[in-house]
């Protein structure tokens, strides 16, 4: 029979967030697909697992997906991990992932810690939708207009960078939109700071210590523009000839992404 590929969430910074499923997942694994396999080891050798290690990362990826595939169709067990957090959320393990697929093998997710929910859940934006961005690119430029909707937006940005890239959102939208600052997250240094971002740059810059480890950055939503509301207003009004007004703000707001309790109240108001 054929192996299963465990894709297992592991920590973000303190090895108690290991759940007992994700413990177990490793416990039985024939192999373990790390990011480092000495970041791995260190929670391996803190539950007594002693599973053989193998290296998949961004460098060798391709060729390590070959040789672990071939494993899980002879049989064995492989839990999938990263250095922190739930793999193929900018991390590698994708590539291995969608080729067990391919083969129709069991696929089997043990979920966990993933620092960019882990902020967000501490962010405080209301809303039903945001916007995963990862990491920007070295010259974010137009990467920035993708974080311009009525909707949170989350990045992941490295210690070396992290002022530059405040200082790339202050430019393009302004001191009054919020920003959340989440640095070593669940860590002994864990910090969160909820500020402008007109007031960002000055929280880094506060001590030599705000611009070390891990971070992630929450954008707050930021405002429809005018010619998205007209788009999204011509787009319920047609929805609404056929659809009741709460179904049919609910639509235009997944297609248009203007927040869908101003597109409802709008609705109101023209079936009055």
């Amino acid at each position: 029979m054929p192996g299963t590929l465990y894709v297992v969430a592991t920590p973000i910074g303190n090895l108690a967030d290991a759940s007992p499923r994700a413990i177990e997942a490793l416990r039985s694994a024939d192999l373990v697909a790390c990011e480092d396999t000495r970041t791995s080891r260190t929670l391996l050798a803190r539950h007594g697992i002693a599973a053989r290690t193998v290296a998949l990362h961004a460098h060798n990826e391709r060729a390590a997906t070959g040789k672990l595939l071939r494993a899980l169709l002879e049989g064995s067990q492989v839990a999938l991990v990263t250095d922190a957090g739930t793999p193929g959320v900018s991390d590698p393990g994708a590539l291995l992932v969608a080729a067990a697929h391919r083969e129709g093998l069991r696929v089997v997710p043990v979920p966990g810690p993933n620092a960019a929910i882990t902020a967000y859940s501490a962010a405080g934006f209301a809303g039903d939708r945001f916007l995963f961005a990862g990491f920007l690119p070295a010259r974010p430029g137009k990467a920035l207009e993708d974080l311009a909707g009525p909707w949170p937006a989350i990045l992941y940005e490295a210690p070396h960078r992290v002022l530059a890239t405040v200082r790339a959102l202050l430019a393009r939208f302004g001191p009054e939109r919020e920003i959340v600052l989440a640095r070593e997250l669940s860590k002994k240094f864990e910090e969160i700071a909820r500020l402008r971002l007109g007031e960002a740059p000055a929280w880094l810059e506060a001590g030599p210590h705000r611009q070390q480890g891990e971070f992630v950055l929450v954008l707050g939503p930021g405002e429809a523009r005018a010619p998205e509301r007209a788009e999204a207003l011509r787009v319920l009004k047609i929805l609404a000839e056929k659809l009741p007004a709460a179904e049919a703000a609910k639509l235009a707001a997944r297609i248009t992404g203007v927040p869908r309790n101003e597109l409802y109240r709008a609705a109101l108001r023209d079936s009055q």
